[in-house]
């Protein structure tokens, strides 16, 4: 059925009527202008009177965009006109939405934005740490500034702080780590641009990395005595001593991680995120073997203590015990030199060295990002390297004594293949 079209009383102005719905007593309209533009007759919509529109403010409409296209200013049509209008409601909006992302303030994106993202993708004691870091230092001096107006002198205020705590250089390191994550993650989101503050904050750099290990003889010792302390500190003691295992991947351990008939374990998220095998030794393919063994997702090593028997999620004070009994620690002030579970990995990673083991088959075996973390083991490979050289050294001098007794056969008359190197 063709749509009835009625005049009103304003020349360009019409309107056609709703087959159902009404307005007040009347059925609801829908007004149109209609005019001329570069010579044709051209017809667009405004809307319905349930809308807003009468006869009389269409003819208004109408005679805005006639006036426009007589001065030459402004839109000449309604798809002009709200063309314009979405445009500027558009640029409203992204000033509006600036406005805000100008305004939040680094307690509010690092609560909102950066925290839920640190605990959805990065492993627990990380995003821990980060709450740590932001609770004790970051928030109380930046928490309410606008993130976009953080400067360099501000972060100075946070590392001043941290030094009057004496804090070490790595923990000042570490907060200023955290913050540059957050700011890296909004320079993402739109937030701020360019580098971090932290990039024109110096931090003193010391050598935290740990330079004690074992001897044979101290790690048996220390083995026996946790022995008869406590099985299972002995247990995962051995475990690290001769697979080179972190605390945190021994915790995490799993029966189904334990492959006894091929002596492989499968460590999952590691420190590194990649996850990577232990080869087990004789000794430590006998251990597993002699355990009883629970379902294949349970931890292989549980707090039995607890009511819960819950994974352990620290050393057990029996390890310190044992140390501080045997006095591996006498008289050792710096922390580099102390004996703690982690020298067990460190041990085990310098015998490696110590017996002619390849930096990078240690790199490989520690699950070590870059041969970097592991070039600090490079020196305890200078006595294998010694002894490859001199037998390198005996080699050529038996090869040059082989020359000689050649040549003296030559000028007797005889062998004439000798050579001398």
């Amino acid at each position: 059925m063709t749509e009835k079209w009625h005049k009103t009383t304003f020349p360009g102005v019409r309107y056609r009527e709703h087959t159902t719905r009404k307005h007040g007593i009347q059925k609801d309209r829908y007004f149109t202008i209609r005019y001329q533009l570069a010579g044709k007759r051209t017809e667009e919509g405004l809307g319905w009177a349930s809308e807003g529109w009468t006869a009389q403010k269409a003819a208004i409409e109408l005679a805005k965009l006639k006036q426009a296209h007589i001065t030459g200013e402004g839109p000449i049509t309604l798809k002009e006109k709200r063309k314009l209008a979405d445009k500027r409601r558009q640029a409203e909006k992204e000033e509006e939405e600036r406005e805000i992302r100008e305004s939040i303030t680094f307690g509010d994106y690092f609560r909102d934005a950066y925290y839920p993202n640190s605990q959805a993708h990065r492993k627990q004691t990380s995003y821990k740490k980060d709450e740590q870091h932001f609770k004790k230092w970051l928030n109380p001096a930046l928490g309410n500034m606008a993130l976009k107006k953080i400067k360099p002198f501000h972060l100075e205020r946070v590392k001043k702080n941290l030094i009057d705590a004496n804090k070490s250089p790595r923990t000042i390191d570490y907060v200023m780590g955290t913050f540059r994550q957050v700011w890296n993650m909004a320079r993402r989101d739109g937030i701020v641009s360019g580098d971090s503050p932290t990039k024109r904050v110096k931090v003193k750099k010391t050598d935290n990395r740990r330079t004690r290990f074992l001897s044979f003889k101290e790690a048996s010792q220390l083995l026996e005595d946790l022995r008869w302390r406590n099985t299972q500190v002995h247990d995962m003691a051995l475990l690290s001593l001769q697979t080179g295992l972190r605390a945190s991947e021994i915790f995490n351990l799993r029966w189904g991680d334990v492959d006894l008939e091929r002596g492989l374990i499968n460590i999952r998220d590691p420190k590194g995120i990649k996850g990577r095998a232990a080869f087990m030794t004789d000794k430590i393919r006998d251990l597993f073997a002699s355990m009883k063994r629970k379902a294949h997702s349970e931890y292989v090593f549980t707090d039995k203590s607890g009511k819960t028997g819950k994974k352990f999620n620290q050393i057990p004070y029996t390890f310190k015990t044992s140390v501080n009994s045997l006095g591996l620690n006498e008289g050792i002030t710096d922390l580099r030199d102390k004996v703690v579970f982690h020298t067990l990995r460190h041990t085990y990673a310098s015998w490696l060295v110590e017996s002619g083991v390849s930096l990078y088959m240690v790199k490989e075996l520690l699950g070590h990002s870059t041969l970097a973390m592991t070039e600090r083991y490079s020196h305890l490979g200078e006595n294998t390297l010694v002894e490859a050289v001199r037998r390198l050294d005996e080699k050529l001098e038996q090869s040059r004594a082989e020359g000689r007794e050649a040549n003296k056969v030559k000028e007797e008359g005889g062998d004439k293949n000798g050579t001398i190197i």
